[in-house]
């Protein structure tokens, strides 16, 4: 590793660095010959050592003053008392922090997402969050049911999938029951390029369940006709793992509260809404009304097809498969 290398990618000293360097320094090497052997600048290893020597140098209480100066380093930011009774009189007063900001400049030198920060973080009294037209429920919502831990990000998707261009490539979700019903509930999926549709009922919104009605899909179709999946991160594709080694199927979880992600599913869910209301209980859903709702939104002639129908154009795509 040559000097400059060594400049360029400079970082803290870790307590293990520090640990040997109280060694080195013992057994009487030269700070050029330590720094040779940390792989460090030769005057990187000096300020080291001069900064925290006390007659001699001890990693551990070397280690504890770095803490100390990190500790006091960080910026103390412009919250202050008296912005933050300016900003609360202003707000009981009915004003919106964008109000408060660009007339009161001079007092309050910050942006007005910087007071929403504050709110949110309980800087500020939680009561004012009462005093927004909102009431704070613009507020990024918080996930519930709780996280799993993903596989594949969408960042990582072939672009050819992101482009639409090459068959094969479907988004799945799950559309559910009314709040206070059963937990029965559809998986759907959609082919990206031919925007075909497919629901099945499953009892529940479960990882096994939803795994069961990708592998029965995978069962109804042809070799090469599903290739990949973009999903959510709901809790019902935790299972990606098992999926991915008994049939081979990645799936690509988009980021978190970006429906437009998966906008095709998210689309022709919509679509099925059409026939099975929200307050619907999807448990009670018959299976011949499934397919006929089925039949009737994939036998659409689309704009996005070149008025094809989602049936013509898979057929098509599936009569070019290798």
């Amino acid at each position: 590793t040559t000097t400059q290398e060594v400049i360029m990618s400079y970082h803290h000293f870790s307590k293990y660095e520090r640990g040997q360097l109280q060694a080195l320094l013992e057994e009487g090497f030269s700070h050029r010959t330590i720094a040779q052997k940390l792989n460090r600048h030769h005057s990187s290893v000096s300020r080291e050592v001069f900064r925290n020597s006390f007659g001699k140098y001890q990693a551990e209480k070397a280690e504890a003053n770095y803490q100390k100066r990190r500790i006091s380093s960080k910026p103390v930011g412009k919250f202050s008392n008296e912005i933050r009774t300016i900003i609360e009189e202003q707000m009981v007063a009915t004003w919106s922090p964008e109000q408060i900001v660009n007339r009161l400049t001079s007092a309050v030198p910050i942006s007005f997402k910087t007071i929403y920060n504050w709110l949110y973080q309980e800087k500020l009294p939680h009561y004012l969050l009462t005093c927004l037209r909102q009431k704070g429920k613009r507020r990024k919502p918080t996930e519930t049911r709780g996280k799993i831990q993903i596989g594949y990000s969408i960042h990582q998707r072939p672009q050819e999938v992101a482009d639409r261009k090459q068959f094969g490539h479907w988004e799945l979700d799950t559309m559910v029951s009314s709040r206070g019903q059963s937990k029965g509930c559809f998986a759907t999926f959609v082919e990206r390029t031919t925007r075909l549709y497919l629901a099945f009922k499953i009892p529940d919104r479960t990882s096994s369940s939803m795994n069961q009605a990708i592998s029965a899909l995978l069962k109804k179709l042809p070799q090469k006709a599903m290739k990949t999946a973009t999903v959510d991160r709901g809790k019902e594709f935790s299972g990606h793992e098992i999926l991915r080694k008994e049939s081979g199927l990645i799936l690509y979880f988009a980021d978190a509260y970006c429906s437009w992600q998966r906008g095709a599913n998210e689309n022709a869910n919509g679509l099925m809404r059409q026939f099975f209301p929200k307050k619907t209980d999807l448990a009670l859903v018959e299976e011949e009304k499934l397919q006929k709702a089925l039949f009737l939104i994939n036998s659409r002639p689309r704009k996005c097809l070149g008025w094809k129908t989602p049936y013509e154009v898979f057929l098509d795509k599936l009569s070019h498969l290798n």
